[in-house]
């Protein structure tokens, strides 16, 4: 694990996508916890639960994939880390970006927690944008 917890949290999601890996777990903070409830509120993963472990705290995510069997198996999430601690980027609520024309989300860390674009835009605040989804 490294300072940036928020890397780790989306590079463990995305690695078990592209292994095909059905459960990934993670470390569980308050903004894995934020993080993973919007993510299963949008509907990119399918499950997640608390896991304890010798006094440690998992979150076990159930990913959801795309199987067809005609076709080849497709990755369901594309994660992309924006904000990093040598480089923070901001926006206010008139310049917060869509994602594929509002079909991915971004992911802000606002004043009033962390929350989608679209409900920073409704709240009409801004924020550290964290990731995109898609």
């Amino acid at each position: 694990m490294s300072s940036d917890t928020i890397a780790d949290i989306i590079t463990s999601i995305r690695n078990a996508d592209m292994d095909r890996k059905r459960i990934v777990r993670i470390a569980s903070t308050n903004i894995s916890q934020s993080l993973v409830k919007i993510l299963l509120r949008e509907g990119f993963i399918e499950n997640a639960r608390k896991h304890r472990e010798n006094n440690n705290y998992f979150l076990v995510l159930t990913l959801r994939h795309r199987r067809n069997r005609k076709s080849s198996y497709k990755n369901i999430l594309n994660l992309k880390r924006i904000s990093r601690p040598g480089l923070r980027i901001y926006s206010n609520y008139q310049r917060i970006p869509r994602i594929l024309g509002g079909m991915g989300i971004l992911i802000l860390s606002t004043s009033r927690g962390i929350m989608t674009d679209r409900e920073a835009r409704l709240e009409r605040i801004g924020g550290e944008s964290l990731c995109y989804i898609w």
